[in-house]
């Protein structure tokens, strides 16, 4: 079940949300687990079993380095628990890749191969085995409290809006709200508006641009023109940005629906004027929980230059292997970690000498050739790709070519994608605000509550009409 689906939207929100409104205080935990619990099974009900195992095993091994704290056994418990949540990951998740990659190692001895796992993979695995090393790391250390309530833990590691594809929360940072919290009107009117905008990012532009993105990812390498390339890369560029930032506005929403806060997770990562300042605003939960349980305790800027460098190329590594068993995914880390590294070395400071629109187009163009990594399906179709888009394909336009994609429609969404990618909420304010200075104030509170309702009706109807239309697809983050 997706926040996207008919099931969701008219069914299980609006009757979870009448009953965790109507339900007393020491209610409201149990269903919010329970609700969890059934909106996971709905989609993965093979490894909910699996998944309660889990947690109860965190909540004990924490329970335990609470315990030994500024003894051995702390230490130990730390181990053991996030060794076992890291040989689950690589069990579902790697294990395959691992198998194939061994086979072409064996291929070139007499040894027999091994056979290739075929496991499915637990929907938000990789989000959720975040969850529970950062909550042991934290209370190793003595930011957090383990909890003695299982229910606490349960909640913050189940809680249905970031379970399956995020934000990644820290316990701490909804510690509080686990156990106390009020949801005014304000909270939900907010939520409900948050949530809306999500959902028209992913159904009227993620939805819209996928079409092209897929079709062309999906051309042999005769048929790949420059125009062709460039509009696969760009369509793909904006699919995932308003998908994933459409998946983390309705996860924020939602959870502000029920007194919870969750962190920001996008800030407007294409107007970034370096690889560096992009990281600084894409996924951003993702970049600080690699900062903060990897690149730091491996050394961070404390250690040597060289060794800075280093601790950058691996945790950019690790970030892509993180995304996916594929060596698309490694190598976009890797191409991701090279660049900081050379930023570090002087171009970042070279950047910010030069005119804005020279280092924005170097950003713009390291980015989407990450990208072309990122969604090839194999690292020769990546390369068939980028090769295409500086002037080597080897199409000729006559069979497919750039006209056969650009509809009224995609160039439509296509524009409304890229005007929305850049921070316009300032400029609409300040129009306000000099509405407001004009009239005294007396126009400001009418004008500015009917445009946003207007607004936020009018994405929500279209929305809804495309959901009926049956176009919505799944989310790109789903399968990390």
């Amino acid at each position: 079940m997706i926040f996207c689906e008919p099931v969701f939207l008219f069914v299980f929100l609006p009757a979870l949300l009448a009953a965790y409104y109507a339900a007393p205080e020491r209610a409201k935990n149990p269903l919010l687990a329970s609700a969890s619990l059934l909106f996971y099974a709905l989609g993965e009900w093979r490894f909910l079993g699996w998944l309660i195992a889990s947690v109860a095993l965190n909540y004990w091994i924490a329970i335990g380095i609470d315990r030994y704290r500024n003894r051995p056994w702390a230490f130990r418990l730390l181990v053991i628990g996030v060794a076992s949540d890291l040989a689950l990951l690589v069990v579902f998740k790697y294990a395959g890749f691992i198998a194939i990659n061994l086979n072409r190692v064996l291929a070139w001895t007499d040894a027999a191969p091994v056979s290739v796992p075929q496991l499915l993979l637990p929907l938000g695995i990789s989000f959720f085995t975040f969850h529970k090393i950062s909550y042991k790391v934290d209370v190793y250390r003595g930011v957090a409290e383990a909890r003695r309530q299982p229910l606490d833990l349960a909640l913050y590691i189940l809680l249905f809006p970031q379970l399956v594809a995020g934000p990644i929360v820290r316990y701490n940072e909804i510690a509080r709200e686990l156990v106390t919290r009020v949801v005014t009107r304000v909270d939900l009117a907010a939520g409900i508006r948050r949530f809306t905008i999500g959902l028209g990012k992913k159904m009227i532009v993620a939805n819209t641009v996928a079409y092209p993105a897929d079709q062309i990812f999906g051309l042999p390498t005769s048929d790949l023109t420059m125009g062709l390339a460039w509009l696969g890369v760009v369509c793909y560029s904006l699919q995932i940005y308003f998908d994933f930032s459409g998946y983390s506005d309705m996860a924020i929403g939602l959870a502000r629906m029920f007194g919870f806060h969750f962190p920001e997770n996008f800030n407007y990562p294409y107007i970034a004027n370096s690889v560096t300042d992009f990281w600084r605003r894409w996924h951003m939960s993702l970049s600080r929980w690699f900062r903060d349980y990897l690149y730091i305790p491996l050394g961070g800027n404390r250690a040597t230059p060289a060794r800075t460098y280093v601790n950058l190329v691996v945790v950019f590594l690790l970030c892509g292997f993180w995304h996916g068993a594929s060596w698309g995914f490694v190598v976009w880390g890797l191409f991701h970690g090279v660049l900081l590294v050379v930023e570090r070395l002087g171009l970042a400071s070279l950047l910010a000498r030069m005119p804005r629109a020279i280092a924005h187009g170097y950003t713009l163009f390291a980015i989407l050739v990450g990208w072309a990594l990122f969604r090839g399906g194999t690292l020769h179709q990546s390369a068939d790709i980028i090769a295409a888009m500086v002037g080597f394909g080897q199409g000729d336009g006559l069979a497919v070519n750039v006209e056969l994609f650009l509809t009224m429609d995609l160039l439509l969404i296509g524009f409304a994608g890229m005007i929305g990618s850049m921070p316009l909420r300032g400029t609409v304010v300040r129009i306000f605000d000099r509405l407001r200075t004009r009239t005294g104030g007396r126009a400001s509170t009418t004008v500015d509550a009917t445009f946003h309702t207007a607004w936020h009706a009018a994405v929500l109807g279209y929305s809804l009409l495309l959901i009926a239309a049956q176009t919505y697809n799944p989310f790109i983050y789903f399968r990390f």
